[in-house]
């Protein structure tokens, strides 16, 4: 597929993929330079102009079509065809330009011949070494993740002969879901069947199941779409096989198998460089806020500590990404801790808190520790708020799709609570509207949208009746 459904370590798998857009730029940029070094021309302002351009061209032909690239990872052969196509683009235009300009006078023919005989083969020697890293990224056992299929006939069985038979797409195929029998089926015994269709939810839970392909026939779409409901109260990717849209899902996308088309139905929108953009805008904001508020989270600590017995900081169990519980860092704003059998939100005016605690949630600055939670990775600067694990159990059972907002690592603030969803949820209609804005941050995800949220969160802390 164009974009993998193995999502662990995506972060290194996300790095790799910004680089193997970077690299041929940086190369090319300094290949240029090295030649005319080397041929003792001097770097002047025209080098320097054409070192600018030759980088935005390559960043710009830097990233494989899809065309050129159908299957989860490419062989060297396809790299080789995407390399040479991509530079011959880029000095046709740089031909053009220099024609057009009348600059290519100034440029030492022989530096420039060089340099484009040069380039392209340590372009490739990058994209292959690249390449293998991502291979071997996937085919490691630790990334592997479980697979089942819904529905037993051609396609499906095609589909799992090869990611059995293919270590690139990191997936072991536990078995099939049919509702006909293994023997009206005629199963092969090289494949295991697995139980009836309404089976597949239970099973997905209880075996940590991570990808799920459905490959009903579209005749049976209603089915489809009640599994598919079904399976929204798990964490799993789900695909469709049939290339036909006929769903409004999260981050739907279609993508390839080796031949077998399918269509991503409920996915993650934090895949490749994707994951890796939000990860490193993680770090470098959270760090340097960390590191410019220390005093007065420090001063803050002690506040806490002598108003009332009690740690400075309250540790409290969530839910993180795919639903793995995580530990959330806050300030304590209360005399009493609120885990256990019921959780009790905080209401206004909840004789629980202390005077400092009210201050402290006010401008929500029993939140900052958080940060550091999203410098251990755990959290990220925006995206779902994190609900206590007893409010997870009961409202993932009420609220349709409620568990899909964990395919994303839960925020510090989100797109709910800057279009006013904060506070206390007194009613389950108060708790769909918030899932809703959490799937629709989920659909719309970008590095724009996250930094659109940070400045409203920071407009709306200094002036919002519902902190408390």
């Amino acid at each position: 597929m164009n974009e993998p459904v193995i999502l662990r370590n995506s972060f290194a798998m996300g790095l790799i993929a910004v680089l193997q857009i970077v690299a041929p730029a940086v190369i090319a940029v300094a290949c240029l330079y090295a030649v005319f070094i080397a041929y003792g021309e001097p770097v002047e302002q025209y080098v320097n102009s054409m070192a600018l351009l030759v980088g935005l061209l390559a960043l710009l032909f830097s990233r494989p079509s899809r065309m050129l690239q159908p299957q989860l990872l490419p062989g060297s052969f396809p790299i080789a065809i995407w390399v040479v196509v991509r530079w011959v683009a880029l000095l046709v235009v740089l031909l053009a330009i220099g024609y057009v300009t009348r600059f290519s006078a100034y440029y030492s023919r022989r530096a420039v011949l060089t340099w484009a005989s040069l380039t392209p083969g340590l372009i490739l020697i990058a994209s292959l070494v690249l390449s293998e890293m991502m291979r071997r990224l996937l085919r490691d056992p630790k990334n592997a993740r479980r697979t089942v299929v819904a529905g037993y006939n051609e396609p499906s069985l095609r589909l799992a002969k090869r990611l059995m038979h293919s270590t690139d797409f990191c997936m072991t195929v536990e078995g099939f879901f049919d509702d006909r029998g293994a023997e009206r089926l005629n199963v092969n015994e090289d494949m295991r069947m697995l139980g009836k269709l309404n089976d597949l939810p239970a099973y997905v839970r209880q075996h940590g199941i991570g990808v799920i392909f459905i490959a009903l026939p579209i005749r049976h779409v209603r089915r489809v779409m009640d599994l598919v409901d079904e399976l929204r109260d798990t964490t799993a990717s789900i695909y469709y096989v049939p290339d036909i849209f006929v769903f409004d899902l999260i981050q739907a996308r279609s993508g390839v198998i080796d031949g077998i088309p399918v269509i991503a139905m409920c996915e993650t929108p934090l895949w490749g460089y994707r994951a890796a953009t939000k990860r490193l805008t993680d770090i470098l904001i959270s760090g340097l806020v960390l590191l410019l508020i220390s005093p007065l989270m420090l001063a803050l600590a002690v506040a806490v500590k002598c108003s009332s017995p009690g740690p400075a900081i309250f540790r409290q169990r969530r839910y993180g990404l795919n639903g793995e519980e995580i530990t959330v860092l806050k300030f304590r704003t209360m005399r009493v801790q609120e885990e256990g059998a019921e959780v009790i939100q905080a209401t206004k005016g909840d004789p629980r808190t202390t005077r400092i605690g009210r201050f402290l949630r006010r401008y929500s600055l029993d939140e900052l520790p958080q940060l550091i939670n999203v410098l251990q990775g755990s959290m990220s600067l925006v995206g779902p708020r994190p609900h206590a694990v007893e409010h997870n159990e009961m409202y993932r059972k009420l609220i349709k799709g409620y568990m899909v907002r964990h395919k994303v690592l839960p925020g510090v603030t989100g797109l709910a609570q800057v279009n006013g969803m904060r506070g206390e949820t007194r009613t389950l209609d108060q708790m769909e509207a918030r899932v809703r804005y959490d799937l629709e941050y989920l659909r719309n995800w970008s590095i724009g949208l996250d930094l659109k949220i940070i400045a409203k969160t920071i407009v709306r802390v200094l002036n919002d009746s519902q902190a408390f």
